[in-house]
Protein backbone atom coordinates (compact mmCIF):
# COMPACT_ATOMS: atom_id res chain seq x y z
CA UNK A 1 0.00 0.00 0.00
CA UNK A 2 1.36 3.45 -0.94
CA UNK A 3 2.19 6.04 1.71
CA UNK A 4 -0.61 8.21 0.33
CA UNK A 5 -3.23 5.48 0.71
CA UNK A 6 -1.96 4.86 4.22
CA UNK A 7 -2.42 8.56 4.97
CA UNK A 8 -5.99 8.46 3.62
CA UNK A 9 -6.69 5.41 5.79
CA UNK A 10 -5.18 7.09 8.84
CA UNK A 11 -7.37 10.16 8.22
CA UNK A 12 -10.48 7.94 8.05
CA UNK A 13 -11.17 8.79 4.41
CA UNK A 14 -12.75 5.55 3.16
CA UNK A 15 -15.23 6.56 0.45
CA UNK A 16 -13.67 5.73 -2.97
CA UNK A 17 -14.95 8.89 -4.63
CA UNK A 18 -13.72 11.09 -1.82
CA UNK A 19 -10.34 9.35 -1.89
CA UNK A 20 -10.14 10.17 -5.61
CA UNK A 21 -10.95 13.82 -4.87
CA UNK A 22 -8.21 14.08 -2.25
CA UNK A 23 -5.78 12.41 -4.65
CA UNK A 24 -6.55 15.00 -7.34
CA UNK A 25 -5.92 17.78 -4.82
CA UNK A 26 -2.65 16.19 -3.80
CA UNK A 27 -1.50 16.55 -7.41
CA UNK A 28 -2.49 20.24 -7.44
CA UNK A 29 -0.73 20.93 -4.15
CA UNK A 30 2.42 19.12 -5.29
CA UNK A 31 2.67 21.23 -8.46
CA UNK A 32 2.67 24.55 -6.64
CA UNK A 33 5.67 24.35 -4.30
CA UNK A 34 7.31 20.98 -4.54
CA UNK A 35 9.61 21.49 -1.57
CA UNK A 36 6.75 22.52 0.73
CA UNK A 37 4.65 19.57 -0.44
CA UNK A 38 7.49 17.12 0.18
CA UNK A 39 8.04 18.62 3.62
CA UNK A 40 4.36 18.21 4.52
CA UNK A 41 4.34 14.63 3.22
CA UNK A 42 7.45 13.66 5.16
CA UNK A 43 6.95 15.63 8.36
CA UNK A 44 3.25 15.78 9.20
CA UNK A 45 1.42 12.98 11.02
CA UNK A 46 -0.41 10.80 8.50
CA UNK A 47 -3.92 11.57 9.79
CA UNK A 48 -3.32 15.30 9.26
CA UNK A 49 -1.60 15.27 5.87
CA UNK A 50 -4.69 14.75 3.60
CA UNK A 51 -6.50 17.61 5.34
CA UNK A 52 -3.54 19.95 4.82
CA UNK A 53 -3.55 18.87 1.16
CA UNK A 54 -7.25 19.72 0.80
CA UNK A 55 -6.84 23.19 2.34
CA UNK A 56 -3.69 23.90 0.32
CA UNK A 57 -5.31 22.85 -2.96
CA UNK A 58 -8.34 25.04 -2.26
CA UNK A 59 -6.07 28.01 -1.58
CA UNK A 60 -4.05 27.49 -4.76
CA UNK A 61 -7.09 26.85 -6.96
CA UNK A 62 -8.67 30.07 -5.70
CA UNK A 63 -5.43 31.99 -6.17
CA UNK A 64 -5.09 30.70 -9.73
CA UNK A 65 -8.57 31.99 -10.57
CA UNK A 66 -7.68 35.40 -9.15
CA UNK A 67 -4.33 35.63 -10.93
CA UNK A 68 -4.67 33.88 -14.29
CA UNK A 69 -6.80 33.89 -17.41
CA UNK A 70 -8.00 36.93 -19.39
CA UNK A 71 -7.83 39.90 -17.06
CA UNK A 72 -11.22 41.30 -18.03
CA UNK A 73 -12.91 37.98 -17.25
CA UNK A 74 -11.32 37.14 -13.89
CA UNK A 75 -13.95 38.89 -11.78
CA UNK A 76 -16.80 36.89 -13.28
CA UNK A 77 -14.88 33.60 -13.05
CA UNK A 78 -14.00 34.21 -9.42
CA UNK A 79 -17.56 35.32 -8.57
CA UNK A 80 -18.87 31.99 -9.85
CA UNK A 81 -16.24 30.12 -7.86
CA UNK A 82 -17.09 32.03 -4.69
CA UNK A 83 -20.77 31.24 -5.19
CA UNK A 84 -20.03 27.52 -5.51
CA UNK A 85 -17.90 27.52 -2.37
CA UNK A 86 -20.55 29.39 -0.37
CA UNK A 87 -23.25 27.02 -1.64
CA UNK A 88 -21.09 24.09 -0.55
CA UNK A 89 -20.62 25.57 2.91
CA UNK A 90 -24.36 26.10 3.22
CA UNK A 91 -25.39 22.67 1.89
CA UNK A 92 -22.48 20.60 3.20
CA UNK A 93 -22.04 19.11 -0.28
CA UNK A 94 -20.72 20.01 -3.73
CA UNK A 95 -20.13 18.45 -7.12
CA UNK A 96 -16.73 20.15 -7.46
CA UNK A 97 -13.63 17.99 -6.80
CA UNK A 98 -11.80 20.85 -5.04
CA UNK A 99 -14.72 21.77 -2.80
CA UNK A 100 -15.81 18.25 -1.83
CA UNK A 101 -12.62 17.34 0.07
CA UNK A 102 -12.55 20.81 1.63
CA UNK A 103 -16.05 20.25 3.02
CA UNK A 104 -15.09 16.84 4.36
CA UNK A 105 -12.03 18.29 6.06
CA UNK A 106 -14.26 20.92 7.68
CA UNK A 107 -16.31 18.12 9.24
CA UNK A 108 -13.11 16.73 10.79
CA UNK A 109 -11.41 20.06 11.50
CA UNK A 110 -14.31 22.48 12.17
CA UNK A 111 -11.97 25.43 12.79
CA UNK A 112 -11.33 25.56 9.05
CA UNK A 113 -14.85 26.79 8.27
CA UNK A 114 -14.32 30.20 9.82
CA UNK A 115 -11.05 30.66 7.97
CA UNK A 116 -12.67 29.74 4.64
CA UNK A 117 -15.36 32.35 5.33
CA UNK A 118 -12.70 34.92 6.29
CA UNK A 119 -10.82 34.20 3.08
CA UNK A 120 -13.93 34.57 0.93
CA UNK A 121 -14.71 37.94 2.54
CA UNK A 122 -11.36 39.43 1.56
CA UNK A 123 -9.93 37.44 -1.38
CA UNK A 124 -11.06 40.04 -3.93
CA UNK A 125 -8.23 42.23 -2.64
CA UNK A 126 -5.98 40.19 -4.93
CA UNK A 127 -8.39 40.49 -7.84
CA UNK A 128 -8.45 44.26 -7.39
CA UNK A 129 -4.68 44.59 -6.87
CA UNK A 130 -3.34 47.77 -8.50
CA UNK A 131 0.06 48.11 -6.84
CA UNK A 132 1.27 49.64 -3.60
CA UNK A 133 1.91 53.32 -3.04
CA UNK A 134 3.85 52.60 0.13
CA UNK A 135 4.37 50.32 3.11
CA UNK A 136 0.88 50.94 4.48
CA UNK A 137 -0.64 49.49 1.30
CA UNK A 138 1.63 46.45 1.55
CA UNK A 139 0.53 45.86 5.15
CA UNK A 140 -3.14 46.25 4.19
CA UNK A 141 -2.67 43.60 1.48
CA UNK A 142 -1.12 41.21 4.00
CA UNK A 143 -4.16 41.64 6.27
CA UNK A 144 -6.72 41.44 3.46
CA UNK A 145 -5.31 38.60 1.38
CA UNK A 146 -2.01 36.98 2.34
CA UNK A 147 -2.83 36.21 5.96
CA UNK A 148 -6.37 34.87 5.39
CA UNK A 149 -5.00 32.65 2.60
CA UNK A 150 -2.18 31.34 4.78
CA UNK A 151 -4.52 30.70 7.71
CA UNK A 152 -6.51 28.24 5.58
CA UNK A 153 -3.63 25.83 6.08
CA UNK A 154 -2.05 27.19 9.24
CA UNK A 155 -5.27 26.80 11.24
CA UNK A 156 -4.87 23.02 10.92
CA UNK A 157 -1.64 23.31 12.93
CA UNK A 158 -2.97 25.76 15.51
CA UNK A 159 -2.81 25.19 19.27
CA UNK A 160 -6.02 24.90 21.26
CA UNK A 161 -7.37 27.86 23.18
CA UNK A 162 -6.58 31.54 22.62
CA UNK A 163 -4.96 31.77 19.20
CA UNK A 164 -3.89 35.42 19.30
CA UNK A 165 -0.17 34.68 19.70
CA UNK A 166 -0.38 32.03 16.99
CA UNK A 167 -2.12 34.35 14.54
CA UNK A 168 0.35 37.15 15.24
CA UNK A 169 3.27 34.79 14.61
CA UNK A 170 1.61 33.55 11.42
CA UNK A 171 1.25 37.15 10.26
CA UNK A 172 4.94 37.83 10.84
CA UNK A 173 5.86 34.72 8.88
CA UNK A 174 3.55 35.37 5.93
CA UNK A 175 4.70 39.00 5.73
CA UNK A 176 8.27 37.70 5.35
CA UNK A 177 7.30 35.01 2.88
CA UNK A 178 5.16 37.41 0.82
CA UNK A 179 7.95 39.99 0.63
CA UNK A 180 10.26 37.25 -0.58
CA UNK A 181 7.77 36.11 -3.21
CA UNK A 182 7.25 39.69 -4.40
CA UNK A 183 10.94 40.28 -5.07
CA UNK A 184 11.74 36.74 -6.22
CA UNK A 185 8.82 36.68 -8.68
CA UNK A 186 9.39 40.18 -10.07
CA UNK A 187 10.00 38.99 -13.64
CA UNK A 188 6.87 36.82 -13.72
CA UNK A 189 4.67 39.45 -12.07
CA UNK A 190 5.86 42.26 -14.33
CA UNK A 191 5.18 40.10 -17.38
CA UNK A 192 1.61 39.75 -16.06
CA UNK A 193 1.32 43.50 -15.57
CA UNK A 194 1.71 43.45 -11.77
CA UNK A 195 4.24 45.61 -9.93
CA UNK A 196 4.40 44.33 -6.37
CA UNK A 197 7.16 46.60 -5.00
CA UNK A 198 5.82 49.82 -3.38
CA UNK A 199 6.27 52.96 -5.47
CA UNK A 200 7.95 54.74 -2.57
CA UNK A 201 10.64 52.02 -2.60
CA UNK A 202 11.22 52.60 -6.31
CA UNK A 203 11.46 56.35 -5.74
CA UNK A 204 13.88 55.95 -2.81
CA UNK A 205 16.17 53.81 -5.00
CA UNK A 206 15.77 56.02 -8.06
CA UNK A 207 14.24 53.19 -10.12
CA UNK A 208 11.40 53.30 -12.64
CA UNK A 209 9.00 50.56 -13.59
CA UNK A 210 10.61 50.53 -17.03
CA UNK A 211 14.00 49.84 -15.43
CA UNK A 212 12.55 46.74 -13.83
CA UNK A 213 10.66 45.60 -16.92
CA UNK A 214 13.81 45.95 -19.03
CA UNK A 215 15.91 44.20 -16.35
CA UNK A 216 18.40 47.04 -16.23
CA UNK A 217 21.47 46.36 -14.12
CA UNK A 218 21.71 49.71 -12.34
CA UNK A 219 22.89 50.78 -8.88
CA UNK A 220 19.27 51.56 -8.08
CA UNK A 221 17.88 48.18 -9.14
CA UNK A 222 20.60 46.42 -7.16
CA UNK A 223 19.81 48.56 -4.13
CA UNK A 224 16.09 47.86 -4.46
CA UNK A 225 16.55 44.09 -4.58
CA UNK A 226 18.99 44.15 -1.67
CA UNK A 227 16.60 46.29 0.37
CA UNK A 228 13.51 44.12 -0.14
CA UNK A 229 15.44 40.92 0.48
CA UNK A 230 16.77 42.46 3.69
CA UNK A 231 13.23 43.25 4.82
CA UNK A 232 12.20 39.66 4.10
CA UNK A 233 15.23 38.29 5.96
CA UNK A 234 14.52 40.42 9.04
CA UNK A 235 10.82 39.49 9.13
CA UNK A 236 11.67 35.82 8.68
CA UNK A 237 14.03 35.94 11.65
CA UNK A 238 11.24 37.48 13.72
CA UNK A 239 8.89 34.64 12.71
CA UNK A 240 10.99 31.89 14.27
CA UNK A 241 8.91 31.78 17.50
CA UNK A 242 6.04 30.35 15.40
CA UNK A 243 7.75 26.95 15.53
CA UNK A 244 7.50 26.98 19.31
CA UNK A 245 3.84 28.03 19.38
CA UNK A 246 2.41 25.24 17.22
CA UNK A 247 1.82 21.88 18.91
CA UNK A 248 4.74 19.45 18.66
CA UNK A 249 3.50 17.45 15.61
CA UNK A 250 3.56 20.57 13.42
CA UNK A 251 6.90 21.99 14.51
CA UNK A 252 9.15 20.09 12.07
CA UNK A 253 7.09 21.39 9.12
CA UNK A 254 7.13 24.98 10.35
CA UNK A 255 10.90 24.85 10.89
CA UNK A 256 11.34 23.40 7.41
CA UNK A 257 9.22 26.10 5.75
CA UNK A 258 11.20 28.85 7.46
CA UNK A 259 14.46 27.15 6.46
CA UNK A 260 13.31 26.85 2.82
CA UNK A 261 12.60 30.59 2.74
CA UNK A 262 16.04 31.27 4.22
CA UNK A 263 17.59 29.16 1.46
CA UNK A 264 15.57 31.04 -1.15
CA UNK A 265 16.70 34.39 0.24
CA UNK A 266 20.31 33.22 0.00
CA UNK A 267 19.79 32.09 -3.60
CA UNK A 268 18.03 35.35 -4.50
CA UNK A 269 20.83 37.38 -2.91
CA UNK A 270 23.37 35.54 -5.07
CA UNK A 271 21.24 36.10 -8.16
CA UNK A 272 20.87 39.80 -7.45
CA UNK A 273 19.62 41.83 -10.40
CA UNK A 274 19.20 38.57 -12.30
CA UNK A 275 15.85 38.29 -10.47
CA UNK A 276 14.55 40.76 -13.04
CA UNK A 277 14.88 37.96 -15.60
CA UNK A 278 14.00 34.83 -13.60
CA UNK A 279 13.29 33.65 -10.07
CA UNK A 280 15.87 32.09 -7.78
CA UNK A 281 15.44 28.58 -6.41
CA UNK A 282 16.62 27.29 -3.06
CA UNK A 283 19.68 25.07 -3.11
CA UNK A 284 18.60 21.47 -3.76
CA UNK A 285 21.30 20.00 -1.48
CA UNK A 286 20.39 22.55 1.18
CA UNK A 287 16.69 21.67 0.96
CA UNK A 288 17.53 17.98 1.17
CA UNK A 289 19.56 18.60 4.32
CA UNK A 290 16.63 20.49 5.86
CA UNK A 291 14.23 17.64 5.08
CA UNK A 292 16.58 15.01 6.45
CA UNK A 293 17.22 16.97 9.63
CA UNK A 294 13.54 17.62 10.32
CA UNK A 295 12.50 14.10 9.35
CA UNK A 296 14.96 12.72 11.88
CA UNK A 297 13.64 15.07 14.55
CA UNK A 298 10.02 14.24 13.68
CA UNK A 299 10.63 10.50 14.01
CA UNK A 300 12.41 10.98 17.31
CA UNK A 301 9.53 13.14 18.59
CA UNK A 302 6.90 10.56 17.57
CA UNK A 303 8.75 7.82 19.37
CA UNK A 304 8.85 10.01 22.46
CA UNK A 305 5.12 10.82 22.26
CA UNK A 306 4.01 7.21 21.79
CA UNK A 307 2.16 5.88 24.87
Amino acid sequence: MSAWNQALDAAGIRDPGLRDDYTLQRELAARFKRSAYLAARMLLPRPLFPHVVAATAFMHHSDNLLDSGPRDGRAAVYAEWERRVRDGLADGDSDHPVIRPLLHTITVRPQLRGHVEDYLRTARADLEFAGFAGEADHQAYIDAYSLPAFMLVACLLAPEGDGSDFRAACRTYIDASQRLDFVNDLAEDLADGRLTIPHETLERCGVTREDLERARDLPGTRELITSVLGQARDALAESRPLAGIVPAPGRPLVRALIAFDELTISAATRKGVGLLKESARPSAPGAARVLLREYTRARRMRRTLKP
